[in-house]
């Protein structure tokens, strides 16, 4: 009885060996025979969230500044940089953690609800232009290899179809650059005047970030010789940026601010540099659709506008990874219902900065914050080139089975 069972075994044994046998030699006699780009693309051309390279939402990379060729629509950009900070280091690791948390952010599920679209699947070209080398050893020279990254790439060339479309929003690519310390925020505004000339800023932070040098004193500095490499930090650029004649006047926004100040002359001088302040209190009064209209009615919809967002106006007990955490600030869910209320501004750029996961949990929270925020700012260019202000549905361009 036994033999006759082993011998039913391994009659069934050889049979599943010579199937498998037959099936791999079809597999592997000349396989692309007969097979289009289209077909190997919806065979082997989509990852889940835990596969694939470490690029945002898996989207295309290119090294875009070894590649000028390069046309896009919109573009995702590392600056690892953070030696110009006042507290705790780390937001160099910031670009690698936010790429790794939009893992899950995908091409065939990356439709938004709220805006009715898919940012990935519309008429922009998403990729992913890879990280400035920056230097971590010369601040000096940091600025100007980032002034000078960002200025190429800002007279990058949209694709034809965009360039030439008669919706004015497609013609110039546009960038979402994930930082790295706020710092970066001032190259970022050389480059955009180059093209836009001078645009309003619209700045989520508990921090101004207008102080003045003098603001960190020490007796080794020359206040009043700005050129000096420590008068560029995480707190000054955008006081570097007035004296630069970069930003509009009288057009941007804080909100979210909660930190302590020198003294009320920070205000003045935030003040004569023309900007208006919204506290993070405010939102409690206001609410999030309150906080929108009143920085919508700032700033307009058709002032070009740069976008800058620092984790920190997140209260670190949702958002720990940052290197300057201030307690008391928003929810996640505030920011972004904020940022849903503001879809209409006529965005030229934007980052999301001062991500330091070394401070962040097992549960990488504030870099999912992080991606998130990234997936809305996405959503709300690609709805604004869909026509009319801030949106309003066109038709869609190609699907691209790549993403």
């Amino acid at each position: 009885m036994h033999s006759l069972v082993l011998a039913a075994a391994l009659t069934a044994l050889s049979g599943l060996a010579t199937a498998h046998s037959g099936a791999e030699a079809a597999d592997t006699q000349e396989p692309f025979v007969g097979w289009t780009k289209d077909d190997l693309d919806a065979k082997w051309g989509t990852d889940w969230g835990f596969s694939g390279i470490s690029t945002f939402a898996h989207l295309p990379h290119t090294r875009c500044l070894q590649h000028p060729e390069t046309e896009y629509d919109i573009a995702i950009l590392g600056a690892p940089f953070d030696t110009a900070v006042s507290y705790r280091p780390g937001a160099r690791f910031g670009p690698r953690a936010i790429r790794a948390a939009s893992a899950r952010q995908t091409g065939f599920r990356g439709y938004n609800p709220r805006a009715a679209l898919n940012p990935y699947k519309e008429w922009a070209q998403v990729i992913d232009c890879g990280d400035i080398p920056i230097t971590p050893f010369d601040n000096a020279l940091a600025l100007r290899q980032m002034t000078e990254a960002f200025t190429n790439l800002a007279h990058s060339v949209a694709p034809r179809e965009n360039a030439e479309s008669s919706v004015a929003y497609r013609r110039k690519p546009k960038l979402l650059t994930l930082g790295g310390d706020h710092s970066i925020a001032l190259p970022t505004l050389r480059a955009l005047n180059k093209v836009h000339g001078n645009v309003a800023v619209v700045h989520f932070d508990a921090h101004l970030d207008t102080w003045t040098p003098g603001k960190y004193p020490s007796a080794w500095v020359d206040i009043d010789n700005p050129n000096e490499q420590s008068s560029f930090t995480h707190g000054t650029m955008f006081w570097v940026a007035h004296n630069e004649s970069l930003i509009l006047e009288n057009k941007s926004v804080h909100a979210g601010l909660r930190t302590r100040l020198s003294g009320i002359e920070d205000n003045e001088d935030d003040d004569a540099q023309g900007w208006v302040r919204i506290a993070c209190d405010d939102i409690d009064d206001l609410g999030a659709a309150g906080v929108a209209k009143k920085i919508m009615d700032r700033v307009g919809t058709e002032t070009p506008v740069y976008l800058s967002i620092d984790i920190d106006v997140i209260d670190p007990g949702l958002a720990p990874g940052t290197g300057t955490p201030e307690p008391g600030g928003w929810t996640t869910r505030e920011l972004i219902r904020v940022l849903r209320g503001i879809e209409g501004l006529n965005l030229v750029g934007a980052d999301i900065v001062e991500v330091a996961p070394a401070y962040d949990g097992v549960g990488e929270t504030t870099a999912l914050a992080a991606a998130q925020v990234g997936f809305e700012v996405l959503t709300s260019m690609v709805k604004r080139g869909m026509g009319g202000e801030g949106g309003g549905k066109a038709k869609a361009g190609k699907v691209r089975d790549e993403l």
